[in-house]
């Protein structure tokens, strides 16, 4: 490992040092109600597939804050997004709207109804690491805060041991690291000795502390973006110890598996036909960097919380964590996001809301659903434009149903209800799976005659969906499912 460090690296460490910059002048304090809930802490991860989480059912990757935030809140066994790739989702969150933009986002409507609100590092879309590396604003709203602080960091560039497993590089060079708009970024870890205070979200959680004791006083809405796992996968040394690669267990594969996926459902990386697929071990490496990073990340929501009961702010903050979308780590030869099968779509969602009973809900919810639930749980009106359903019932009784299916945007459409995950893609073409028979998804029943009458129910399901959140279906195949199945 090099002991020096190159004038381009150290000037960058410089800049960087200057990790946040207020947006505007802070409002002055207004009081809070005693025994109400008057504050949100929303806390969102990013490429974070729920299934890798301990309260989730994942028994090798250590998560033990967020897991307790499971244990004291209501955990969502059925949460899914809209949008698959970050840009589409977070806007999609953020404006309640399944897609595009609305007139009033979540920040803002807080913000303009007399509460503090802020972000902390990536809420709205930002190029991981571009602007990460370059401490900039990315794709966010300005009207949803009172501030705005970036938390940057050298992400691939951070010195230390350097992988790009798809190439099987490893290196401790500070040259040609695979970094912005690179085409094999999606492949690197960076290892490293040091405590993790030069790291993101490291940064992102200490001002996040800084803010609740400058703002413990007034109602606040306090946004903290977290990016990890999303790749670079850098953490220090000592969070990729417990995931020695030799025992990751990779997912299950069958033989011929794409051959019943159509093409507009498929990655746009898979290991037929990307150089990880050359490299098993380093298909390993990826699973072995990937638990580094959530272990990371996981510490930094345990501080957060940490200081909120610190500070006596528990009984009076409703707390929301979850991750823009899933992840593909090998999953169908499949890897990244930006498409719609489950390990994409699910994602984690947790609500820790005070005087509401623990537990943990079947019932299918959307990320939409955070903007209403929210709002009604401070007493704020919900703003007609909101598409999303308050999940208050569901907090109330885990049992409730709000919703019949979930619906994600790729290509095309998917509808997810308890039993049936359907899509219908641009093309016509179509996948069907049994969630319950096979949750792995490895059989798509869409070219099985004995289930075209389940495939158009779940259609006609889908098109009054998309029609009661004006969505134009323009599917060359909308208006009737045909009995047969294209060669995809």
């Amino acid at each position: 490992m090099p002991r020096y460090m190159s004038p381009t690296i150290a000037a960058l460490t410089l800049l960087l040092s200057f990790a946040v910059e207020p947006l505007v002048a802070v409002k002055a304090e207004q009081p809070r109600v005693e025994g109400k809930i008057s504050n949100v802490l929303f806390i969102i991860s990013d490429d974070l597939r729920a299934g890798v989480l301990g309260c989730y059912g994942d028994r090798l990757c250590k998560t033990p804050n967020i897991d307790k935030l499971a244990r004291e809140g209501m955990l969502f066994e059925r949460a899914y997004c809209q949008g698959t790739s970050c840009g589409p989702s977070r806007r999609s969150l953020m404006f309640s709207r399944y897609q595009g933009t609305g007139k009033v986002n979540m920040g803002q409507h807080f913000r303009e109804n007399g509460w503090y609100t802020a972000r902390v590092g990536k809420i709205y879309h930002m190029r991981v690491p571009g602007d990460i590396i370059a401490g900039t604003n990315g794709e966010d709203v300005a009207s949803s805060w009172t501030e705005r602080f970036n938390s940057p960091g050298l992400e691939a560039h951070t010195p230390g041991d350097y992988a790009c497993l798809n190439l099987n590089v490893f290196t401790d060079s500070l040259t040609a690291r695979e970094s912005t708009k690179m085409p094999n970024r999606m492949f690197v870890t960076v290892e490293y000795d040091g405590d993790g205070s030069d790291q993101p979200d490291n940064k992102s959680a200490s001002k996040a502390i800084e803010l609740l004791q400058a703002h413990q006083h007034e109602p606040f809405f306090l946004a903290v973006g977290l990016v990890r796992p999303h790749y670079p996968m850098v953490a220090p040394r000592e969070y990729f110890q417990p995931y020695p690669w030799q025992q990751m267990q990779l997912p299950s594969q069958q033989t011929g598996d794409l051959d019943d996926i159509p093409q507009l459902g498929r990655a746009k990386t898979v290991s037929s036909s990307n150089p990880i697929g050359k490299h098993p071990d380093n298909q390993k490496r990826m699973w072995s960097g990937y638990y580094a990073s959530v272990t990371f990340m996981d510490e930094q929501v345990g501080r957060i919380i940490d200081e909120l009961e610190r500070l006596g702010l528990r009984d009076s903050t409703a707390i929301v964590f979850t991750s823009d979308h899933g992840y593909h780590l090998g999953d169908h030869q499949f890897w990244q996001k930006s498409n719609l099968h489950e390990q994409v779509l699910r994602v984690p969602l947790i609500m820790s809301v005070p005087g509401f009973p623990t537990g943990r809900s079947d019932t299918l919810v959307e990320l939409v659903d955070i903007y209403p639930t929210v709002s009604e749980l401070v007493g704020l009106n919900i703003p007609a434009e909101v598409q999303g359903t308050s999940l208050i019932p569901v907090l109330k009784s885990s049992s409730s149903i709000v919703k019949s299916g979930a619906l994600s945007f790729n290509n095309g459409f998917s509808y997810r209800t308890p039993k049936w995950h359907f899509m219908r893609y641009t093309d016509g073409s179509r996948e069907l799976y049994d969630m319950q028979s096979d949750a792995g998804e490895f059989t798509n029943l869409a070219g099985n005659p004995d289930y075209t009458d389940q495939m158009e129910q779940l259609n006609t399901g889908l098109k009054q969906r998309l029609a009661n959140a004006g969505i134009k279906d323009k599917s060359p195949r909308s208006k009737k499912i045909q009995k047969t199945q294209p060669k995809p």
